[in-house]
């Protein structure tokens, strides 16, 4: 069978048409044999797991990095625990990211340790006047200074870990610290950060992760290389930090259900739908699905079907037949809005096939 980044390089030089290049793909399906599954023409392959060993080192790792954190915490204080977690989860990653590639443990490994890192950051600065930030076991301090210094620090261990190791998430992970330092800055500055002022924060820093993802993605449109896993752990961060502020005020609107409100959150997700087909990550609709699943369920209580006990599994099986069918025409539905962009936009996104030849 010829490989689908082949087809979609012959369609992009004009040798064969769309058509043409579904038809080669619908006759390859049509002769392989029963027991042997056709190759997937969705691209969006994740490299979690490379084999069973895999879980079953995760589950080592989290025994051991669990109760080296608790048996340092018994003997010092919760920042030199971080530490020891920190340094406990490089060490391993030494044997089970550098020398074994192993892709779940790399995953978990650099977690714990930027995680670690963080923390350890973090209650290294003493405690001054509260601001807007809400504490939780990632941010366990209030201050916008210790989270500003936090995150540029966990920043440049980020940059260390990936010149090290080399694990695709990393850069997400990175990103995801400096997110956390530029609004630490940000109420540091103005202790008393507005909610709106907040959101629009949020909102530019998804902008910025989802641009740094897509130039990972036109880089890579077969989705080959190493910069897709890049690409998709960047969309999986910039989604809700996009959806969350764009949805926010619809969401808190609903607190007095109305028609206008359940819509624009729908309206939302219908958009974040189009741009996901278009891109073809999936990441921004499973961001949104919570979001659908509340506005859906205030339209209908707003209709009047609020005090039926059947609320909530309509709810659920609308929004599960709106998944399962965007599945099952996601490549149709995406064609139709490749041929809609110019033909230069369409043939540099992830899996040009859809394009129409000129």
């Amino acid at each position: 069978m010829i490989p689908d980044d082949v087809l979609g390089l012959a369609v992009q030089r004009a040798l064969i048409s769309a058509d043409q290049a579904e038809g080669l793909r619908a006759l390859a399906r049509e002769a392989a044999p029963p027991d042997i599954p056709a190759v997937s023409v969705d691209d969006e392959a994740l490299r979690f797991i490379t084999g069973f060993a895999d879980i079953f080192v995760t589950i080592g790792i989290g025994l051991f990095l669990g109760a080296l954190y608790f048996l340092t915490l018994s003997q010092s204080d919760v920042a030199i625990a971080n530490a020891a977690l920190a340094v406990g989860a490089w060490l391993l990653a030494e044997f089970f990211t550098r020398q074994r590639r192993m892709a779940l443990p790399s995953i978990v490994l650099l977690f714990v340790f930027l995680a670690g890192v963080l923390k350890t950051i973090f209650f290294a600065f003493p405690p001054t006047e509260a601001t807007g930030l809400t504490p939780s076991w990632l941010l366990p301090t209030l201050e916008g200074h210790a989270a500003l210094g936090a995150g540029l620090g966990t920043v440049a261990f980020a940059v260390l870990h990936y010149l090290r190791f080399r694990v695709p998430v990393t850069i997400a992970a990175g990103v995801g610290a400096l997110c956390i330092a530029v609004i630490g800055g940000a109420f540091s500055l103005m202790p008393d950060l507005s909610g709106p002022t907040f959101s629009m924060l949020l909102l530019i820093c998804g902008l910025l992760t989802f641009a740094l993802a897509m130039r990972f993605d036109l880089s890579d449109p077969a989705r080959k290389t190493r910069r897709t896993d890049i690409a998709f752990w960047l969309h999986l961060l910039a989604a809700p930090l996009i959806v969350h502020p764009l949805i926010r005020g619809f969401v808190l609107g609903l607190a007095a259900p109305t028609v206008s409100n359940a819509l624009g959150v729908l309206s939302i997700f219908f958009l974040l739908g189009i741009v996901a087909i278009v891109i073809d990550r999936r990441a921004m609709l499973v961001s949104g699905l919570l979001y659908a699943g509340i506005a859906s369920g205030k339209l209908i209580e707003t209709l009047g079907f609020g005090g039926s006990s059947l609320l909530v599994p309509t709810v659920v099986f609308v929004l599960g037949a709106f998944i399962l069918l965007i599945s099952a025409g996601w490549h149709p539905l995406r064609r139709m809005l490749l041929q809609l962009l110019p033909a230069a936009l369409a043939g540099r996104l992830p899996h040009p096939l859809a394009v129409s030849s000129p």
